[in-house]
């Protein structure tokens, strides 16, 4: 006599709702057992997947058939057994080997024989074109939706899913703390810990209830996303939802990122290598620390000195202290530091000449117009060439983020035109803040990073010679640090606007 075990299984799959739910399948089979006579001794539900082996339920039914503790399965169709060959494979030997002696289905025949067989194994190969063709026609479907602009899966942190549009929105509350996070960072007021307590604040959390992660915070702060182009398996594509910042307030993120939260190869963390060269043999200046030890005072207390690596060859440059060093940065911002009355005169004159240039703007519009059209024209030839196989795929995405980086920045000029009539205004609004900064930068102690950072915007080309730093000023705040006369010669409106050093 034959005993059946009941296998009923309802994926967990999106696509397979139009399958009966698990309690269904078990009243149908109840219903078909009764009518054909058959005894099941017990019913085996799961809510997996058969895409892939590896179920439980199911390989605990197949140990059951293989120790003989029963010899037939009912299920509502071959699909809900297998939709993979290693598991199809598994039924049609144990039915070959004769422990599995009879297969029942409401709605599917199937009979012991070689046609019999060959019928089933015809039903697993449609279950699982069924689920490969599912696959692709999911995988086509979420790239045309990228293609075309729209992110295919989850919004990110700042967004939200539309249900009704199948689109991205933003989420008003989320996206203020997400431009906070973005522009305090940039500035060197927040740290990543700072973010995650912000959010945490807001109620931002991870699902145990702990504040997020700081790896998420970077994943946050490196995205691309939120100024308008979206990564999809590694190539770009220019979204079609509103951006939350700009790209270059993104770029500075990113230096800010690279600047302080870069792993060193050494486990000392030398505030102020990587940018400064010897004047003597222009080889990179380095540091190294050493300890030295006050029996009756302080202990051991250590002592940190730059020095020329000398790769060149013979350097006679001496070593010079961190202390002194430290010194010297802080006169660099203290010599472009402004109060915050001329920061607020200084953006109010702007804002007056800004005005006047309403003109000159539209010439501006009509010329970045014309670039952002050649741009267009060259990313379609470049698809061109892709699609011809002239071109690799890796070098083909290279070029296509150059291009679609590029398309972003003007986009974001011609906007700045058409919200405010001028593309230097908002810089140089961020250039006064600066200015603003170097003040408080230059008086903080233990600032050593900050320090670094505000060094390389205010200037370039550091060499080390006798002990003392030169350099270059950067424009505009070589108009800020020139002597009183020189600075006198820079009349009001070429001082702020009309193409003198301070119009960036």
């Amino acid at each position: 006599m034959i005993k059946y075990i009941a296998y009923c299984r309802k994926s967990t799959d999106e696509k397979d709702k139009q399958i009966m739910s698990i309690p269904q399948q078990i009243e149908e089979l109840k219903v078909f057992a009764e009518r054909e006579k058959l005894e099941i001794s017990e019913f085996l539900t799961e809510a997996e997947t058969a895409k892939i082996p590896g179920r439980p339920v199911f390989n605990n039914l197949m140990k059951l058939i293989e120790k003989g503790f029963a010899n037939g399965i009912v299920s509502w169709h071959p699909d809900r057994l297998a939709r993979n060959s290693i598991d199809g494979g598994k039924i049609i030997y144990l039915v070959d080997t004769g422990k599995l002696q009879a297969l029942k289905f409401p709605s599917f025949w199937f009979e012991n024989t070689p046609q019999g067989k060959f019928m089933l194994s015809i039903a697993f190969g449609q279950s699982k074109y069924y689920v490969d063709n599912l696959s692709e026609n999911v995988k086509r479907g979420l790239y045309f939706k990228v293609r075309r602009g729209d992110w295919p899966g989850y919004a990110p942190f700042g967004y939200k899913n539309d249900r009704n549009t199948r689109k991205i929105a933003v989420d008003p509350k989320e996206a203020k703390l997400v431009k906070i996070a973005f522009r305090k960072f940039a500035a060197g007021e927040f740290s990543m810990a700072d973010i995650r307590n912000l959010f945490f604040r807001n109620g931002i959390k991870r699902k145990n209830g702990k504040p997020l992660h700081l790896n998420q915070i970077r994943d946050l702060l490196t995205r691309s996303f939120y100024y308008g182009l979206m990564v999809y398996h590694g190539e770009t594509y220019e979204g079609k939802h509103k951006p939350l910042i700009t790209k270059k307030l993104f770029n500075k993120v990113q230096e800010v990122l690279k600047a302080k939260y870069n792993p060193r190869p050494h486990t000392n963390a030398f505030a102020f290598t990587g940018f400064i060269k010897c004047s003597e043999c222009g080889s990179t200046i380095t540091a190294e620390k050493h300890f030295k030890f006050y029996p009756r005072t302080r202990g051991k207390v250590g002592y940190t000195y730059y020095r020329c690596t000398k790769k060149s060859g013979n350097c006679s440059q001496k070593y010079i202290r961190e202390e002194e060093l430290e010194e010297q940065l802080r006169e660099i911002a203290g010599k472009v530091a402004i109060s915050e009355k001329w920061a607020n005169q200084l953006i109010a004159w702007a804002e007056r000449d800004a005005k006047k240039e309403n003109g000159q703007a539209k010439m501006e519009l009509v010329k970045l117009k014309q670039e952002l059209k050649g741009l267009d024209q060259k990313l379609d030839k470049l698809l061109d060439i892709f699609l011809d196989e002239t071109v690799d795929t890796q070098s083909y995405q290279k070029k296509k983020n150059e291009f679609l980086e590029k398309q972003q920045i003007l986009k974001e000029k011609i906007e700045e035109i058409q919200k405010r009539g001028s593309v230097w205004l908002e810089p140089l609004k961020e250039f006064v803040f600066s200015a603003l900064r170097a003040q408080k930068i230059a008086r903080e102690k233990d600032n050593g990073q900050d320090l670094k950072i505000f060094a390389k915007n205010a200037g370039s080309n550091y060499f080390l010679r006798n002990r003392r730093l030169e350099f270059s000023w950067q424009n505009p705040y070589k108009a800020l640090a020139a002597p009183a006369p020189a600075a006198s010669a820079y009349d009001e409106n070429r001082f702020l606007c009309g193409g003198g050093d301070l119009n960036p």
